[in-house]
Parts: C-alpha cells; structure tokens; sequence
C-alpha cells in the first residue's frame, strides 16, 4: 500500500452483477465516497446463488442463458462461520423459515446475501431486469478524457387497469468514468473433448444444467471431472442410477476401481475415446456402454458485452493480462474485475479485492507504474508456465490464496484473514477427503468456532448476541 498526497476524489463507477462479489463491491465503492449504479440482469440480488429449475434447454426460457448451476440439494462445502464476509459474518439465525446449519443449503446464502443487500442499503443502486449490451471506452470532448460508455437494456413490466402485464423494453446510453465487472463464472459451461464424441448417440449434459437426480434412474451415467461439484452429484446420482463410473484427470485421494462405500460406482482414469455404440473407453483400457455422460468439468470466462480493443482477452480460460487478477495494466484503475479467482475463501477475497478497487479510484492508494504492472503479469505467467501449470488454471489459487489474501489486505491497510477461517477451511479440505459423505453434518472444531464467535462479537458488538445460534 502506497500512501498519496493526491485529494481524495469521487468517481462515477458502474458495476457490472448484484451477485456476492458486486454487492460487496457497491459497498466498498460507496463507503469510499463513489457514486455507484449496479446493473443486473435478473430480477434480485444473488447472482449465481438464485436458484431456478429452469435450464438452458428450457423452450420457455424468455432469456437465451440461465445464469445458476444451482442443484436443489446443494449445500456450501465450507462452513458458514469461514464463507461470510469479514466485517459482516454469516450468522445463523433464530427463524423457521432459515437453514441453521452449519453447512447450509443455497437458499441460506442467497438470504444471507438478501440480508447483507439490506444492512448497508444497496438495493437502492441496483437497476434489476438490466442487462448491459456493450461498454466500451470514448473520449470525452473536453480535454479528451478517456471514460467508458455502457449501453444497456431494462425490461419494465406494465400492468395497465388490471390486466395482464405488458413488457417493455428501455435502451440507455451513460457515460462512467470506471468499470468494475462482477458477473461470476457459472454460467458459461467447459466441456471436455472427448475424440469420437461427434459420433456419440449417447446423452450428454453439463452440471451446469444438472438441478435433480430422478432423471438419471435406472442409466448407466459418466460423470466427468474431479471437483467438489462432480463428487456430490456422483452420490446424489448413484442413488437412482444403475450405475455411476467418474472419470477423473486427476485424484488427489482414492484408488481406481469400485468405491467401496457404493454398490453401485466405480472411479475411473479420464476417458480415451468414445464411439456411436454408446462404448465410453477409459484410459486404463477399461470401459462401459453408457446412456449419459455427464461434464462436471467447470465454466469459461466470458464478456461478451466488454469491448476493450483487444486489451483484454480471455485465452484457454485465462483473462490477461491482469495485474494480481483484478487491473489489465494499460486500463488500471479504470477497468477491473472482482471474483475471477477460485478453489479459495469467495467471499472474503471479494472484499479485499474491492476495497483495493475502491481505494485506488478515489486516490488513497496508488498502483504501481503500468511497466510495473505489465512486468509483475509476465513474471506470474512464466511461473505457472515453469511449475507445468496449464494456462486454464490461472485464475485458481487454492495454494497461494493465503499469500494472496494477506497482499490484498497489505494493500488495503486492513486485516487478513484470521488464523481460525484459514484453519477451519485447511480442516475441512482433509475432512472432505476422509469422509465425503459425512464432512458436511460431523466435526470435531468447535475450538475454531469458538474463536470465529469472539471475532464476530468485536465485528458486531451490538447485534450478535441477538443474531447468533450456537452450534
């Protein structure tokens, strides 16, 4: 962090998503004095955790994408005393109609996010059925500053002497002077590429769209991918599937073969081929005669609104280049991202990236020189290159998010993460490999909970003893 001796100024700042990451981000730009407008395409706050049955394929869909990959019993594979924002922890609350538990369903979080909407008020910069078309940069005709132009389309419905509603639609056009984009990365399905899957007369779907298990009775299903999301589907699948084979690149703990808590799933090597009689060959030289396969394979970074003149693109997955995740060096401060990071703590790296953001529009931090940032992006890349790292893998951090963490908070001047959230979330990464089935209902950290509770009490010395549930 670099102190300034620059006034302090106000910027007019669009953020693009009201999901976790620009909800915190509206906040952080508003307490530093900026004047904020949150464009979202949906209809409430919440972003990827607003769950829909609906799925792309859905013909009634009046939308060409649907943004969740929420399944109906997905819970958070972190607990929530580690998930919630820094200066705003994700309590459980004393309510019927909420998830006490410490591993809650999605519609906790989405209530959580409601909830947090509320308390600081920014629901009021939150233009709703807003999607945004293009935002590019223009120069201003006096003294030829650089700002951005965001187009935009707002749906306004109608009701007109009681009858049913009618639909409009508002094209804008505004001038900002920064950009923050906030729209995740659920949305836009990976699939594998599988040799011989054009000839493939199987099924074939992406978690993405995966919402129940009833479908899959009585299939054969493969289910690609090694991730958390690709485990939990597996069991909630083997439970009406004939059978379930995963087929991982990689495992960090577990043997090939039947998976013995199962009668009826086998783990697998990744697929070599597949041919049109349904035959799915795994690399081991095994292979089963499937009706589904199911790509648990993750989601593409995609912009298609942001126009930057080949500034920024996305590559193989990575958007670059980009200073520590969040500033393409040539358009700092004046275009950034929140939330491209994964395999991390989401929430609380948010805020951290925000408040950076915040900062350094209203001039109480000072980025480095864009030389310095271009050099620092090489460097980076280089590493991952040296280390074998695939160029998809960029925005990952699950082995460097501590030291990431604690450079952000150094830059915002802040605290890091507390010692109890990193321990909490390393315990429950070794829990979730010993016992898959049962991490999420059984632990033994109740000493870190205890040490969250002291935190949130000097976060919220007024409230939490009203709003916290003891576990």
């Amino acid at each position: 962090m670099s102190a300034t001796p620059d006034p302090i100024i106000s910027r007019h700042v669009a953020v693009i998503g009201a999901g976790a990451s620009g909800l915190v981000t509206a906040r952080e730009l508003r307490r530093e004095g900026h004047t904020v407008v949150v464009f979202e395409r949906g209809d409430q706050v919440g972003g990827t955790w607003v769950y829909t049955s609906k799925v792309d394929s859905d013909p009634e869909l009046t939308r060409t994408t649907v943004h969740s990959s929420l399944y109906h019993s997905l819970r958070t594979n972190l607990p929530r005393e580690s998930m919630g924002f820094m200066d705003y922890p994700f309590l459980a609350k004393d309510d019927p109609d909420r998830d006490p538990r410490r591993y809650p369903g999605h519609r906790e979080v989405m209530m959580y996010l409601q909830d947090f909407t509320r308390e600081f008020g920014i629901g009021e910069l939150i233009r709703f059925e807003t999607e945004v078309v293009h935002v590019r940069l223009v120069a201003e005709e006096e003294g030829f500053k650089w700002k951005w132009k965001i187009k935009s389309k707002q749906r306004l419905r109608l009701r007109l002497r009681g009858k049913d509603e009618n639909e409009t639609v508002v094209e804008k056009e505004e001038i900002f002077d920064a950009v923050v984009v906030c729209i995740g990365h659920y949305t836009h399905p990976r699939v594998a590429c599988i040799p011989g899957i054009n000839e493939w007369r199987g099924k074939q779907m992406h978690c993405h769209s995966y919402r129940v298990p009833e479908p899959f009775q009585d299939q054969v299903v493969v289910v690609i991918g090694s991730s958390e999301s690709a485990f939990d589907i597996s069991q909630e699948v083997a439970t009406v599937a004939k059978e379930v084979h995963i087929a991982a690149r990689t495992v960090l703990d577990g043997v090939f073969g039947k998976q013995l808590a199962y009668d009826n799933m086998w783990l697998h090597p990744m697929i070599e081929d597949v041919n049109e009689d349904c035959y799915v060959y795994f690399q081991d030289g095994s292979f089963v005669i499937a009706d589904i396969i199911l790509h648990c394979t993750g989601y593409k970074y995609h912009f298609p609104f942001l126009e930057t003149n080949g500034v920024v693109t996305v590559d193989d997955n990575r958007v670059g280049p980009l200073y520590k995740h969040v500033f393409p060096p040539t358009l700092a401060p004046w275009l950034s991202f929140v939330g491209l990071t994964y395999q991390t703590i989401p929430f609380p790296i948010f805020e951290l990236q925000s408040k950076w953001i915040a900062g350094v529009l209203s001039n109480r931090f000072t980025l480095p020189s864009q030389e310095e940032m271009i050099e620092d992006v090489e460097i980076f890349y280089t590493s991952l290159e040296a280390s074998g790292t695939p160029k998809r893998y960029t925005h990952r951090v699950t082995n460097i998010q501590v030291g990431y963490n604690t450079w952000l908070a150094g830059q915002c001047g802040c605290p890091a993460f507390e010692e109890w959230r990193k321990q909490m979330c390393y315990d429950t990464f070794k829990r979730r490999l010993a016992q898959p089935r049962s991490y999420r209902d059984e632990w033994e950290d109740q000493h870190l909970v205890l040490q969250a509770q002291k935190d949130f009490i000097k976060y919220n010395s007024n409230q939490v003893s009203d709003r916290y549930v003891s576990q």
